[in-house]
């Protein structure tokens, strides 16, 4: 009974076989799935997407930092309007990107600030993207009071850093990242200090398939049906039995996005 927490289902690589990548999905164990948006085009294909099994489906609307640029007055009334679907559970994905700056880094801040008041408005859940940019990201979230849950979506960073999302009660999610011998070390230390109640899992299919993942999904990339194996490693890294920590896993998503 597993809970995808982000999954870009629209994404083009799965215009061949979307079904069929659902249908191995269901087949793996996962109970539901959190279709990510993007930017407003993507939130919307999400959100309809979610017909193909609206009681495993749910989506998330948002603009990401690399979209920052498209973000004005007119987009986030859209994305408000298509927050009140009862499919969709999160705003997001939003934050900011330092690495590949595809926005300037002041739209990206002044895109994110609107999205969090945004998510104050609705009162739905924040789902936020860090890259290069934590400090900047707690200076914006400390300016407002009485945020909703937010959790950092494909957490990669260092225990110091897990600890001052944790002290600001936000939940971490962990992707197949966690499962990188080269780029991985400092969130498998992180992992360890990290407690279970704050723990989310992912795939964020179609992007980062676990590097040790045997055989090799076709095509490089990367499926839901691969988020039992980051729970595995997740349960290694922890010391718990995947009897202990999957329903942890479980209760902490279904009550955060309230499914």
């Amino acid at each position: 009974m597993l809970i995808d927490i982000g999954v870009n289902l629209s994404h083009r690589r799965f215009d061949a076989d979307r079904e069929a990548v659902l249908k191995r999905a269901w087949e793996a164990g996962l109970a539901a799935m959190i279709l990510t948006g993007t930017n407003l085009e993507q939130s919307q294909a999400a959100l309809e997407l979610t017909a193909l099994a609206p009681e495993r489906l749910f989506s998330t609307v948002g603009i990401h930092p690399h979209h920052a640029s498209e973000c004005t007055p007119v987009s986030l009334q859209r994305l408000e309007k298509l927050s009140q679907s009862p499919q969709v559970k999160a705003i997001g994905e939003c934050g900011l990107d330092f690495n590949r700056d595809f926005s300037p880094r002041a739209v990206q801040r002044d895109c994110f600030a609107k999205q969090l008041d945004l998510a104050c408005r609705v009162g739905l859940p924040l789902f936020v993207h860090e890259r290069d940019a934590h400090h900047d990201l707690l200076q914006i979230l400390d300016d407002f009071q009485n945020l909703p849950p937010l959790v950092v979506h494909c957490f990669t960073g260092n225990a110091q850093q897990a600890m001052a999302y944790l002290e600001r009660g936000f939940y971490l999610g962990i992707t197949g990242w966690l499962c990188d011998t080269r780029r991985g070390h400092d969130l498998q230390a992180a992992v360890k200090v990290i407690p279970p109640e704050r723990l989310m899992i992912e795939t964020d299919a179609p992007f980062l398939m676990p590097r040790d993942l045997k055989p090799k999904l076709s095509g490089g990339r990367n499926e839901p049906a691969a988020l039992g194996h980051i729970l595995n490693a997740l349960c290694e890294l922890k010391g718990l039995s995947l009897q202990e920590l999957e329903p942890i896993l479980l209760a902490n998503t279904q009550a955060f996005f309230d499914i």
